[in-house]
C-alpha cells in the first residue's frame, strides 16, 4: 500500500492549479439519437470539481449546479453531475442545439466549454414493395418468369440518410443494385428470369449518427418450360403389363403431373379416367392388357402456376395392336438357303417380334442353321442348308402389351435334280429338229408347184389343187411322148399333160364301188408362158 507524503500532495495541488489558472475554454460536437442519453462535458482536465457550473443555451440558462447542493438526476430531463457535466435524459430534437459551460473551480478560476449538440432522428418508417407480386401465407412474394417487376424502397432520417438495395442469391453472397441520398429508391426489372429469385434487402443508414435500418423480403420466381412433357413406355417382367412414364424437368415449382385416358376435348377440361396424379418431375403409372384397348389414347397432363387454364403441356400415346406382316407363304430347293421377311412397324407401345417354328412354336436357337438378323422393324429368318425336315410352319410372333399377333409362314422344301438341266436340253433339240423334218416334209410334198410355177407365190394362191407325182410299178405315170397340141391363135405352145388316178389304199373302197373300172383320165392344159402357167 503506497502513502502519499504531505510533500507529494503539495506538489499534485500546485500542478492543478497551475493548469486551471485563467480563463480556460473548449468546443466539442456531438450527437445523439432521439430517446438516448445525452452526456455535455464542461471542465475535462484534472479530476477537480468545480465549485459552480452554470449551462447557457441560445442566451438564457437553462440550469445551474452547486457543489454545496448538487441536483440529483431523479426524473428531470437536465441535471447537472458532479463534475459539472450536463446530462441530457431521453433526447429529444428540442434539445439540439450549441450550450456554454462556465465553471468555477477553486482559486476562483474560471473553465469555459462550447459543446455543439446534434439531434439525430431516424432511420424510421421504413417501406419496401415489390410488385405486382403474389404474397404467400409467410410474406414471400412470387414473381413469374418474363414479368416486369418494380422495386420500392423508403423510410426517413435525420439530418439526412443513404438508402441502398441489395441481392443476395444462389450466385451472388451481397449484390449492390441500387444507391442513392434521397427519402425513396427505386428500379425495374423488364424480364424476370429464374436468377433473380432471393432475397431483397433495403438499408437505410443515417448520415450523421451513422445508425441503420434493414428491411428485406424473398422473391420467388415461378416458370416452367415451352415444350411439352415426354411420355416413355418401358416393358415389364410380365408382358402383359407397361410401364408408362412421364416427365416434366425445369419447371418451378413441382408440376403436377397426371396420368389418364383421354376421351374428350382437353381444351374442355380432362374428361376421361385419371390413373394417377402427383406433384412431382416425373410420374409412373403401371397397367395391365385389361385395362388397354386398340385405338386407346392414354396422355399425360402438366399443370402448372405459370399456365393458364386450356394452356396445360401433355402428351400421349395413340395404342395400336401389333401386326407382322410379310408373305405366309415360300419354297426353296434341298441343300439351298432362303430368307423369310416379318415386318412390324405399327404397334404402339413397340411389339417384340420373334420367329418360332413348328405347330407347338418351338424356339428358333440361332446359330449356323438359323440366322436371325434385324433391321429396323424387319426382322428376317435366313435358313442354310435346307432339308425336308425343314419343310412346315413358321410364326412371326409380335407382342405387345394389348395383345398377341401372329403372321404364319408355310414352307415349301423342293427336291432338286441334277439332269433337269439336260432334261431341258434334249427337249429343246428335239423340238428343233422336228420343226425342221415338218418344214422339209412341206417343202418336198410342194416341190412340183415350185418348180413349175413361180415358187411359193403360187402355192398360197392355189390351195385348192394339189399336184402329186407319184412312182408306180404297175404303171407308168408319164409317157415317154407328150403329144402337143396345135399351137393356138396367141402363139403359146400348149402341152398336153395325161394324169392317170393310181387307186390309194385309203380310197380302195370307193373303187370297189365304182361301176366302172376304167381309169379315168385327165388332161390338163397347160400354157407355158414366161408370165403366167395355168393349169
Amino acid at each position: 500500500m503506497k502513502i502519499v507524503t504531505p510533500v507529494a500532495l503539495l506538489h499534485l495541488c500546485l500542478c492543478a492549479t497551475a493548469a486551471v489558472s485563467g480563463s480556460v475554454s473548449t468546443e466539442t460536437a456531438l450527437t445523439a439519437a432521439q430517446g438516448d442519453v445525452a452526456i455535455l462535458p464542461c471542465y475535462t482536465v484534472g479530476n477537480v470539481t468545480p465549485n459552480v457550473t452554470s449551462w447557457i443555451k441560445n442566451g438564457q440558462e437553462v440550469i445551474r449546479g452547486d457543489i454545496s447542493s448538487p441536483i440529483p438526476l431523479g426524473r428531470q430531463h437536465l441535471t447537472v453531475l458532479y463534475d459539472g457535466s450536463l446530462n441530457i435524459r431521453a433526447v429529444v430534437p428540442g434539445d439540439a442545439g450549441t450550450y456554454l459551460c462556465s465553471s468555477t473551480l477553486p482559486g476562483n478560476n474560471i473553465f469555459h466549454a462550447r459543446v455543439l449538440l446534434e439531434v439525430t432522428n431516424g432511420p424510421e418508417n421504413m417501406s419496401l414493395s415489390i410488385g405486382p407480386a403474389t404474397a404467400l401465407s409467410n410474406g414471400t412474394l412470387i414473381v413469374y418468369q418474363g414479368s416486369a417487376v418494380s422495386f420500392n424502397c423508403s423510410g426517413s432520417s435525420y439530418p439526412s440518410q443513404q438508402l441502398t438495395w441489395a441481392f443476395r442469391g444462389a450466385e451472388s453472397s451481397n449484390q449492390s443494385l441500387a444507391s442513392a441520398s434521397r427519402p425513396w429508391l427505386d428500379f425495374r426489372i423488364e424480364d424476370v428470369q429464374p436468377s433473380a429469385q432471393g432475397v431483397y434487402s433495403c438499408k437505410a443508414n443515417n448520415t450523421v449518427s451513422f445508425q441503420t435500418a434493414n428491411k428485406s423480403t424473398e422473391l420467388l420466381v415461378y416458370y416452367a418450360p415451352d415444350r411439352h412433357p415426354e411420355c416413355m413406355w418401358a416393358p415389364a417382367q410380365d408382358p402383359s403389363h407397361v410401364l408408362f412414364n412421364c416427365t416434366w424437368f425445369g419447371a418451378y415449382p413441382a408440376p403436377t403431373l397426371r396420368w389418364g385416358e383421354d376421351q374428350g376435348d382437353q381444351a374442355a377440361g380432362w374428361k376421361g379416367h385419371v390413373y394417377k396424379s402427383e406433384v412431382t418431375e416425373s410420374l409412373s403409372v403401371l397397367l395391365n392388357r385389361s385395362m388397354l384397348a386398340d385405338g386407346q389414347t392414354l396422355r399425360c397432363m402438366a399443370q402448372h402456376l405459370t399456365l393458364t387454364a386450356g394452356k396445360e403441356k401433355s402428351c400421349s400415346f395413340n395404342l395400336k395392336y401389333p401386326f407382322p406382316n410379310g408373305d405366309p407363304m415360300a419354297s426353296a430347293l434341298e441343300a439351298s438357303s432362303i430368307t423369310l421377311t416379318c415386318t412390324e412397324d405399327v404397334s404402339i407401345p413397340p411389339a417384340n417380334t420373334i420367329w418360332r417354328k413348328g405347330l407347338q412354336q418351338e424356339d428358333i436357337v440361332p446359330g449356323s442353321k438359323y440366322v436371325l438378323t434385324e433391321e429396323g422393324p424387319v426382322l428376317k429368318l435366313t435358313i442354310h442348308n435346307i432339308s425336308k425336315d425343314d419343310e412346315g410352319v413358321y410364326f412371326c410372333r409380335s407382342e405387345n402389351p394389348l395383345a398377341v399377333r401372329e403372321l404364319e409362314v408355310y414352307l415349301t422344301v423342293k427336291k432338286s435334280s441334277a439332269y433337269t438341266g439336260a432334261i431341258i436340253g434334249v427337249f429343246i433339240a428335239a423340238l428343233i429338229v422336228g420343226l425342221a423334218a415338218i418344214v422339209a416334209k412341206t417343202v418336198y410334198s410342194s416341190r412340183h408347184r415350185i418348180c413349175l410355177g413361180d415358187g411359193f407365190g403360187h402355192m398360197e394362191e392355189d390351195r385348192g389343187d394339189v399336184l402329186s407325182l407319184v412312182e408306180s410299178d404297175d404303171e407308168q405315170i408319164f409317157q415317154d411322148t407328150v403329144p402337143r397340141l396345135p399351137p393356138i391363135a396367141n402363139g403359146v405352145t400348149t402341152t398336153l399333160v395325161q394324169i392317170h388316178r393310181i387307186p390309194s389304199s385309203d380310197h380302195e373302197d370307193t373303187e370297189t364301188a365304182d361301176p366302172n373300172p376304167q381309169q379315168q383320165d385327165d388332161t390338163v392344159r397347160i400354157e407355158e408362158s414366161a408370165d403366167l402357167v395355168t393349169f
